[in-house]
């Protein structure tokens, strides 16, 4: 996390009405310069500045899409760190993506660092006999195994950079399937007979267990019930050898990151059944970041995007429980109570993004007063050869949803992540 210093006190003198109608009239001043973003998650009075709303990947496209129609040169990202990473890799060098507070970072993509990366890679590496691909395109002496990195959208630029280099992809929550087929297949290299393929799965722990199960692949959790050996590990990056036996390292497929969504995991299975206890026709949706005991429960699971879309083409009566960030439920269930679609979150306690609300409107108004003043301040620039890399693995999982390069957004490529 970085640190974001004070704003200035006149900022804290400001009522919010105020407040309001100051970023209203810089907006207004910069017009066609600028693309303000809001992320689903983000609180109501930053939300209804945004110019666009979304996730976070399909946001940093629409900001390069906007940027080639309209010719913006800032870009504030009202997210966290993470995505406007993403954002600056998506768009020209010269446009300026802002982050209107520097320590709004993602907890899950801070449980996964370059170096503890590198240390893992290397001590599977040596741990274990596999084939691996590498920036010069040379491989390992041994075909027993071929080791693929995925990285969940929710990772920094030099863990998508990392994965880039070692050839593997990126995947968004609701196309990780499509990526770990297209691993499980062997990444684009032609396997030799006999040698399998072992995906490390990164920095999400759940996401990454809960597409593992949709290919049939016996969790740990499974394991414990069904007695049969676990084809999924949990790496913990804090322990030597990722707290994993050579024996256990060989008989996982995949190699789950010990990483997770603090919001996420505040659902519990417990939640599933008192919301059904109270409403037996309630419909059950959450996101894949819960565990999977909570997935399994579920009636369904999906992005945001899927969740949103779902519960909107949903019949009048219907009632909905709903396991994500509850700012995104409060925010549905007000949209939709004229049609009579009840929308509650699955569990009472307050699961919320609390680093996203690092951005408030003061911060939001003060990055909009420095562009107004000609000064850009927290401007977030990831280097170019992380560029380049986190470029590869962005292209490889838009060229598996159908998308088209990513340094070149296309309306079909917006549809699919």
């Amino acid at each position: 996390m970085l640190w974001q210093p004070a704003l200035p006190p006149e900022y804290d003198r400001i009522s919010d009405s105020e407040i309001a109608q100051r970023i209203t009239e810089r907006r207004s001043a910069l017009g066609k310069r600028l693309i303000i973003l809001g992320h689903h998650y983000q609180q109501d009075d930053v939300i209804q500045h945004a110019d666009f709303t979304g996730d976070s990947f399909k946001l940093s496209q629409l900001a390069a899409e906007k940027v080639q129609e309209n010719g913006a040169e800032f870009v504030v990202f009202c997210g966290v760190h993470f995505m406007a990473e993403s954002a600056d890799i998506l768009t020209p060098p010269e446009v300026k993506v802002i982050l209107p507070d520097l320590s709004a970072g993602c907890s899950m993509a801070d449980m996964a660092n370059y170096e503890q990366t590198c240390r893992a890679w290397d001590t599977l590496q040596d741990s274990l006999q596999f084939e691996f691909e590498s920036e010069d395109d040379q491989v390992g002496s041994s075909p027993d195994w071929h080791l693929i990195p995925i990285t969940y959208m929710n990772s920094s630029a030099a863990i998508k950079a990392f994965v880039g280099q070692h050839g593997g992809a990126v995947c968004t929550s609701s196309n990780a399937d499509s990526v770990f087929k297209w691993a499980l297949a062997g990444g684009g290299r032609k396997l030799r007979k006999g040698q399998r393929v072992k995906i490390l799965f990164l920095p999400d722990q759940h996401l990454g267990r809960n597409t593992a199960h949709n290919f049939g692949f016996v969790t740990e959790v499974d394991a414990k019930h069904s007695r049969k050996s676990a084809q999924t590990a949990v790496w913990d990056p804090m322990a030597d050898e990722g707290g994993l036996t050579i024996k256990q390292m060989e008989e996982a497929d995949v190699l789950l990151w010990k990483g997770h969504c603090s919001v996420h995991m505040l659902f519990r299975p417990e939640h599933v059944e008192q919301s059904r206890s109270e409403d037996p026709d309630v419909n059950v949706i959450v996101h894949p970041e819960c565990m999977q005991e909570v997935v399994d429960l579920a009636d369904y699971s999906g992005s945001t995007e899927k969740i949103l879309n779902t519960i909107r083409k949903s019949k009048p009566g219907t009632s909905w429980a709903v396991g994500t960030e509850v700012h995104l439920v409060n925010r549905v269930a007000n949209e939709l109570a004229d049609r009579d679609i009840s929308v509650k979150t699955l569990s009472g306690c307050q699961c919320l993004c609390t680093t996203m609300y690092r951005i408030s409107p003061q911060r939001l108004l003060w990055v909009l007063d420095g562009l107004a003043e000609g000064q850009a301040r927290n401007v977030i620039s990831v280097h170019d050869d992380a560029r380049k890399w986190a470029l590869v693995s962005l292209n490889r999982m838009l060229e598996l949803t159908a998308g088209g390069p990513a340094d070149t957004p296309t309306k079909q490529s917006l549809a699919g992540v």
